[in-house]
């Protein structure tokens, strides 16, 4: 299994609980040296708690279940 897909199934673990409240988030890139690019998007996208929900839930479910990924950040 490819890098990409393994963080796309940790993203799978969290997009429930982003879809239940209208939002969602899309991976854009995993780059060679461990930064995993991503987007929220719909609700996600607009709220204040973006960087709550990218910090504490997003980045906490692709570190653990891909650890060699060092950052992962919104564009």
């Amino acid at each position: 299994m490819t890098l990409k897909e393994r963080v796309e199934q940790a993203l799978d673990k969290v997009r429930p609980h982003l879809q239940a409240d209208g939002g969602n988030v899309e991976l854009v890139d995993v780059t060679e040296d461990g930064i995993v690019k991503v987007r929220l998007v719909g609700a996600c996208g607009s709220c204040p708690m973006a960087g709550m929900t990218l910090a504490h839930g997003v980045t906490k479910a692709v570190k653990e279940s891909v650890p060699e990924i060092k950052e992962v950040v919104a564009v």
